[in-house]
């Protein structure tokens, strides 16, 4: 059954991109126009304007296209939508926000307060990993899914707990935490392992275990969260709604295999790529720090034969 019977609104959330353009134009002006009314402050540069662009379109094509209505019909595009938002939206966001504009920020005490906490290395690790495991479990889950106050505060809390993850490895704030050379390196692995067990239920277990992706009633109640109840009550008049297997030929416990599969993957390739990034400036920057204690070395024994030949 194709998804257009949900509509447009369904489908691109025309609310959610006039909001994102509200805030890239607010961006914009933060970052050009009103950048002399702080104290510190530089030019905004082309790669911080589009890594912050980048991270609004992903927002938008993960919470505001057709994807986030798939994500409520099939767990597959659920951990897709999961695997972008937590893994890839808080490093564009943190790269994309210029150095100046986040010491304002965390200069707030209770923004700075929260900063030291959850961006301890080992609070941050435990804490994402924690995060994404409860909100995982098959009880927490199906609740949350299904009532829209919950379901948008698990949203915040799971981003805000990636985003303190991604703090201490991609800010470029002076005096903020931030780990250096092979500590990177350890960090990045670390973040890789601590929800491959929560990963590994979901794919090696016999059963499905979500309701709102194999029981019917359920599984309206969490499509009310992104099609509006007029939508819902007019396709019900036509169409007898029973649940995912209407616009997926996956079975459920497929469905919900592959999700586990594609986040490991997805993951996987993103730390993958940041991992390779901060191998090669930590190879630069310990191959600059020979090359200066070479130069050293070699202008000290210039100057102890210019010695001896006096």
């Amino acid at each position: 059954m194709p998804l257009s019977i949900f509509g447009f609104q369904a489908l691109w959330s025309p609310y959610m991109i006039g909001t994102l353009i509200f805030l890239v134009i607010v961006y914009f002006l933060i970052t050009i126009r009103w950048r002399s009314d702080f104290k510190e402050s530089e030019p905004l540069k082309k790669r911080e304007a589009i890594y912050f662009v980048l991270g609004i379109v992903l927002l938008y094509v993960i919470k505001g296209s057709p994807i986030d209505l798939m994500s409520n019909i099939t767990f597959t595009m659920h951990m897709v939508q999961m695997a972008f938002y937590l893994l890839l939206l808080p490093i564009l966001i943190i790269k994309g926000i210029p150095w100046w504009v986040w010491k304002v920020v965390v200069g707030f005490p209770v923004v700075n307060k929260l900063i030291k906490v959850f961006t301890n290395p080992i609070v941050s690790v435990l804490g994402f990993a924690l995060t994404f495991s409860v909100y995982h479990i098959p009880l927490v889950f199906d609740y949350i899914k299904i009532d829209e106050t919950l379901h948008g505060l698990a949203s915040l809390v799971l981003f805000l707990s990636a985003f303190f993850m991604y703090w201490p490895l991609v800010n470029e704030v002076p005096g903020q935490p931030k780990l250096k050379g092979l500590y990177k390196i350890g960090y990045i692995i670390a973040t890789a392992v601590v929800i491959t067990p929560a990963c590994a239920l979901i794919i090696f277990t016999k059963d499905p275990v979500y309701a709102t992706y194999t029981d019917g009633e359920a599984w309206l109640r969490a499509m009310a969260l992104c099609v509006p109840d007029q939508t819902l009550a007019s396709i019900s008049t036509t169409v007898q709604l029973s649940g995912p297997e209407l616009f997926t030929n996956l079975s459920p416990i497929r469905d919900q295999q592959l999700g586990g599969v594609l986040m490991k993957i997805i993951q996987e390739i993103i730390l993958g790529i940041l991992l390779y990034f901060v191998f090669i400036d930590w190879w630069r920057d310990e191959h600059k720090i020979s090359e200066e204690e070479i130069t050293a070395k070699a202008y000290s024994e210039f100057q102890a034969k210019k010695r001896n030949q006096y």
